[in-house]
């Protein structure tokens, strides 16, 4: 017997195409509002193949354009409104120059006292400071090389007379034959070296500054100031044994005439010339101003300090100036015109300063310039720009790579 097959209880067999009932319209205009609303949450995503999304960037004008060492900014950038061009102006100013400077005695009227002879100081006459006048007695000193000197000056003395008599001796003999010419003339010859031994230890003796022909051979030495001044140096004491004849005991120096020293940086040497007026004020005269004139310029800067020095000399008659004290000194510089520009235009890149100039309309290129120095807001140019060419002087920040 044939069984007709059974259909699956959980399916449902498909209906013919004709029997198919029709969607409603309402059902179809909710589909399409649920079609544009996920269009809507997508927003700028566009549907690539395999039904992936993926963003779109909006387009919006860029704030620079770059071309090599220049910039651009273009018409529609937000940083046109942020920047201040202005043109470079040139400007006449006079500047001083202050600087701090010291009192020094002139060179020319210091002396380092220096002893005779060696020995111990026995007595010292003269204090740090004190005025001394020529010739006045500064130390005395116990020396064995000044009895040593007397030995020498008494022996050559014996030498010499005995250098005479020998030579007289000879001259009578050879008169009466008694006598070769050979003898004659080593006791001449003689002589001579007694006679100049002799020179030697006298001028020995007189350098010491004792008499040779004294009575008194005493050991003691009694240094003498060699001009008159002040003693600004004092390195001896009492009781001290003094046997390097390169060491000074003291220094006395003539203040009538004192320097004032300054040291000028080697970017303002060339603001100070030989001749130049200045001002100088005193620490210890506040309420004074002392006008001079510079005396001296150095040709060499120290190379540790980078800086020139330059002195001014001073009459002091009454010493108010002493060596040591400290000054300022005002230089008073030349009237010069120069580029300036506000000090908001300097852009600082790898140490050095560098300004934003205007080559073309909105297109910017950086350029180092060289400063001379600045007077409040105010940046007075060395090189670098010209009168007249446009800088940005606010913003400038905005515009580095």
């Amino acid at each position: 017997m044939l069984v007709a097959p059974q259909s699956d209880p959980g399916t449902s067999a498909p209906l013919p195409s004709g029997d198919r009932p029709d969607r409603p319209a309402s059902q179809a205009g909710a589909t399409l509002v649920a079609v544009l609303i996920v269009a809507g949450a997508l927003g700028g995503y566009r549907l690539f193949a395999g039904g992936h999304a993926a963003p779109t960037a909006a387009e919006k004008p860029a704030a620079l354009a770059w071309s090599g060492n220049s910039v651009t900014v273009p018409e529609h950038s937000p940083v046109r409104e942020r920047l201040v061009i202005a043109p470079v102006a040139e400007r006449t100013f006079h500047r001083d120059l202050i600087l701090p400077a010291a009192v020094e005695a002139d060179p020319a009227k210091l002396i380092k006292v220096l002893p005779p002879v060696s020995g111990r100081v026995t007595q010292l006459k003269v204090q740090l400071g004190e005025r001394v006048t020529a010739g006045q007695p500064l130390a005395v000193l116990d020396s064995p090389d000044l009895g040593t000197a007397y030995a020498d000056y008494d022996r050559a003395k014996a030498q010499l007379a005995l250098a005479t008599k020998t030579r007289d001796r000879q001259r009578s003999l050879l008169k009466i034959g008694g006598a070769a010419d050979k003898d004659v003339q080593q006791a001449e010859s003689d002589y001579l070296a007694a006679e100049a031994e002799l020179r030697r230890a006298e001028a020995r003796l007189h350098q010491i500054g004792v008499d040779a022909e004294t009575t008194s051979k005493s050991r003691l030495v009694t240094v003498l100031a060699p001009m008159g001044g002040s003693v600004i140096e004092l390195d001896v004491g009492p009781g001290a044994y003094w046997n390097d004849p390169t060491a000074s005991l003291m220094t006395v120096a003539d203040l009538h005439t004192v320097w004032v020293t300054a040291g000028v940086p080697e970017k303002d040497t060339a603001l100070v010339a030989k001749g130049q007026a200045v001002d100088v004020a005193f620490s210890a005269y506040q309420n004074e101003v002392f006008h001079g004139h510079v005396l001296f310029v150095s040709d060499v800067v120290d190379t540790d300090t980078r800086r020139t020095k330059v002195r001014i000399a001073f009459d002091n008659p009454d010493t108010r100036l002493r060596p040591g004290m400290f000054a300022n000194v005002t230089f008073h510089a030349p009237v010069q015109r120069a580029p300036v520009i506000p000090a908001s235009a300097l852009v600082l890149k790898d140490d050095a300063n560098e300004v934003l100039v205007e080559t073309a309309p909105w297109t910017f290129e950086a350029r180092a310039v060289d400063i001379a120095f600045q007077q409040g807001d105010d940046v007075v140019l060395r090189d670098g720009l010209k009168p007249g060419e446009r800088v940005v002087v606010k913003g400038g920040v905005l515009l580095g790579d």
